[in-house]
């Protein structure tokens, strides 16, 4: 059996069950008038047995792929981010049985379904381990990283709910300001899977040859228009543009290209949808917002980091800690991967604190809870895309 054909048809799968769960949840929100209505409605029953189907063949395409791996599907950014999509959703499900609110699938979704096209950029191919990747620490460190991040980010989710439905978008204000600005971000992913997908189908390639950040000579193919070149680059396609700044090893020249060509794009969907509609992103998400129980999503949220963090700190931090040792020597090496998971957790620390001795709940809470997934999702992308260190591997 081909389990790396069958791996790739069940997470298409998953993403088609989703897409459709999630309009059966916004008939869930739409349809009811009543908060029992709205809890016990017919529309969220079929959106979770919808997600449910989804999630498992999620679980099964991690499985197959595992079998045809022959390692744990977390080892590059493809394998890690769709890991991180499934645990989203299972973290949703679970939560959903506790409190049964249709509005926290509403948003959920869309958000694992942009993590799947996100992760559907990066090389699918199965490649051979490295040898600092083969380790069963490797393993129990990502799985368990990505599963508290999982559950942070329903924190954000319920966060951005309660944001959506107590901001006031009718008048200017900083508030208005700051939750536009979230919307934009997401719109940027959005960039960054329109560009990749239309150069990809135009079959765009530049080679070159250039010195990496241990004086070695490599090769690199671009797949968009080279804006950065690598350090002391040789461009080897002659018939491609030249890069416009040559950059510092440090710095991975090809991602921020990626990354530039995806923030050019993402600007032009925001003007676009913006133009098209004549109003905020953040006001057309509003209505669904509505009949969400503030009191629950504030509850929701601050559960859930009181759930993610310590499995975050198991993850991120210890589990790590001892894989480093075991492949590099030293527990820790300031490498910018592990600086920015300690940031990631002396900020979800300083949530924790604020919460339970400053009293900061409603709003205050919701928007920590939404700038946290902001910070995992700059780990995400910025981090190990951008800046060359032990983790660019992935």
């Amino acid at each position: 059996m081909d389990y790396s054909a069958l791996s790739a048809n069940l997470l298409l799968v998953s993403f088609i069950a989703y897409l459709v769960g999630t309009f059966f949840f916004g008939g869930a929100v739409k349809v009811s008038k009543t908060e029992k209505t709205y809890k016990d409605s017919m529309w969220g029953k079929i959106g979770i047995v919808v997600t449910i189907i989804g999630f498992v063949s999620q679980l099964g395409y991690f499985i197959t792929r595992w079998i045809a791996a022959g390692h744990a599907p977390v080892s590059n950014m493809f394998e890690f981010t769709t890991a991180f999509s499934m645990m989203l959703v299972g973290s949703f499900i679970l939560i959903f049985f506790i409190y049964k609110t249709p509005s926290l699938g509403l948003f959920a979704l869309p958000i694992a379904i942009v993590i799947i096209a996100y992760a559907s950029m990066f090389p699918r191919e199965i490649t051979p381990l490295i040898p600092a990747l083969k380790s069963y620490w490797l393993t129990v460190h990502v799985i368990t990283a990505a599963l508290g991040e999982s559950i942070l980010a329903i924190s954000a989710v319920a966060g951005l709910i309660y944001l959506a439905k107590n901001v006031d978008l009718t008048k200017k204000s900083k508030e208005r300001f700051w939750l536009e600005a979230v919307m934009f971000t997401v719109v940027l992913v959005l960039g960054f899977v329109v560009s990749s997908t239309a150069f990809s189908l135009t079959g765009y390639e530049a080679d070159f040859n250039y010195v990496d950040k241990n004086g070695k000579a490599s090769e690199m193919t671009y797949n968009m228009p080279p804006l950065f070149g690598m350090s002391e680059y040789e461009q080897v396609t002659t018939d491609t543009m030249k890069p416009w700044f040559e950059m510092p090893a440090i710095v991975n020249a090809k991602t921020l290209t990626t990354f530039v060509w995806s923030l050019f794009t993402g600007i032009i969907l925001y003007i676009l949808i913006r133009l098209i509609f004549r109003r905020p992103i953040a006001a057309l998400l509003q209505p669904f917002a509505k009949k969400a129980n503030s009191q629950l999503m504030d509850e929701i949220g601050y559960r859930s980091v009181l759930i993610g963090f310590p499995v975050f700190t198991l993850g991120a931090l210890i589990f790590a800690m001892i894989w480093a040792h075991e492949a590099w020597s030293r527990f820790w090496g300031w490498d910018p991967k592990e600086v920015w998971a300690l940031i990631t957790w002396l900020f979800y620390a300083a949530f924790l604190h604020l919460r339970l001795s400053q009293g900061w709940e409603g709003k205050k809470s919701a928007w920590l809870a939404v700038a946290g997934f902001v910070i995992i999702m700059f780990n995400l992308v910025a981090v190990n895309l951008i800046i060359a260190g032990l983790h660019s591997y992935a």
